[in-house]
């Protein structure tokens, strides 16, 4: 009778610890579930701003419309050619006919120019970055590059030495070339537009941070009066409205880009600054809970990818000159010591959640298979430190992720040849026992 008790009781227990069991390995399921950001979006990143490190990712690398956010290419091409003294702020740009065209088109986002007009190139710049304006963003391609078509080209070219390997540029605007009036740029198709991934447009959104940071001065601006003055004024309104004291404000925000088009959707690429961190946001075709795109749609969904950055916190991982356990040192072949000390060169910093401190961790990746051979160097790279989030999963970046070299921290000179030789005697004779 006390054995079928004993048996019972057991038999009890043995429920509960896989219950327990169940429930340890559901939780934690459950919770990362829940961590996921309600981004209602064909595709949307939040990457560090200094790092590249990438914080959340939704279809990051789908090849979509940008629209104007097109416009920061061009913006990049002005800055490095204003850079090259190739152009400067006060070149004054003769209007063209296509351009003219463009700009009295009331469907489009535009300043007006007079076809007889002379306009500077800080004039058009501004009207570009803070209000969009497509007849601008035509007048400094031409400026720049004589002709839009050469101008694409270059926007192109530039996407390559970026790094950027799925841009395709029709234009320098980011319109549907159906809406340039039968001159868009030989060579594109007449319902062409710009493309590009969320990943890549983060890419350039950093590019022309890390480059060209100025472009904040212009992007942060509400509004602005063009031409102020005269009769041609027009006053120039953000569409960014997540800038502080507009619609949307947002703290931090101070750039960069919206696009709006049929194809590409209601998209941005904002930026914001707390506390020392910057974030970048990419958001493409942005929708709402009734799955309509619009203004509030795209800048709510990047309110919740900047909400999730900031959550992160930088951290120390390893400090320098810290050692991996049960790793404090490799096997070197033919050196005067059969092993070398290692230990990582430079900090290793990075964005975590807040709640998930513990759960990173580092592990040794060696850049060549051990024993090593001598001679050896102090300072010599060795290796990298590979970082694993809480999924044990590699902690991504937008390009190359930032150097964390293993080094030697002694030199092992290289043996004689007769201690290698006599070394080789011993080790043969031992073979033999």
């Amino acid at each position: 009778m006390e054995d079928k008790r004993v048996k019972s009781v057991l038999k009890w227990m043995q429920v509960v610890m896989v219950s327990v069991i169940a429930l340890m390995i559901v939780v934690p399921t459950k919770v990362q579930a829940e961590e996921a950001i309600p981004v209602l979006a064909d595709a949307a990143i939040v990457v560090d701003a200094e790092t590249g490190q990438i914080l959340y990712g939704q279809n990051d690398e789908a090849v979509l419309g940008i629209a104007s956010m097109s416009k920061m290419m061009s913006e990049y091409l002005l800055f490095e050619a204003i850079e090259e003294g190739l152009v400067s702020w006060d070149e004054e740009y003769q209007v063209t006919d296509y351009s003219h065209r463009i700009s009295q088109d009331l469907r489009l986002s535009n300043v007006p120019l007079r076809r007889d007009g002379l306009y500077t190139m800080k004039e058009l710049y501004e009207a570009m970055a803070i209000y969009s304006a497509n007849a601008a963003t035509i007048g400094i391609a031409e400026t720049i590059a004589g002709t839009e078509k050469a101008f694409v080209q270059m926007m192109n070219d530039k996407a390559v030495e970026l790094g950027i390997e799925d841009a395709h540029f029709v234009n320098s605007t980011g319109l549907n070339n159906s809406f340039l009036l039968g001159m868009h740029p030989e060579g594109t198709g007449e319902d062409e537009e710009n493309t590009m991934s969320a990943r890549s447009v983060a890419i350039l959104t950093k590019a022309l941070l890390d480059d060209y940071p100025e472009i904040l001065e212009t992007a942060k601006i509400p509004e602005l009066m063009f031409r102020e003055g005269t009769s041609d004024e027009i006053r120039m309104v953000n569409w960014n409205t997540m800038l502080p004291g507009m619609e949307y404000e947002y703290e931090g925000m101070d750039g960069l880009k919206t696009g709006t088009t049929d194809f590409a959707g209601h998209s941005f690429a904002g930026t914001a600054k707390r506390d020392g961190v910057r974030l970048i946001a990419v958001v493409m075709k942005a929708v709402d809970a009734e799955g309509e795109g619009s203004y509030k749609a795209r800048f709510d969904a990047t309110r919740a990818l900047l909400d999730h950055g900031f959550a992160f916190q930088e951290v120390e991982l390893m400090k320098a000159g810290q050692q991996f356990m049960g790793q404090e040192s490799l096997p070197v072949e033919k050196g005067e010591q059969e092993q070398v000390a290692i230990a990582v060169k430079e900090p290793v910093r990075l964005m975590v959640p807040s709640a998930q401190q513990e759960a990173y961790r580092t592990e040794l990746e060696l850049t060549e298979e051990a024993p090593i051979t001598a001679t050896v160097e102090e300072g010599q790279t060795v290796g990298q430190v590979k970082v694993l989030d809480a999924t044990d999963n590699e902690v991504q970046y937008l390009q190359e992720k930032p150097a964390a070299d293993v080094v030697a921290t002694e030199t092992v000179e290289r043996s004689n040849w007769f201690a290698l030789s006599m070394k080789s005697a011993v080790d043969f004779i031992k073979g033999l026992f």
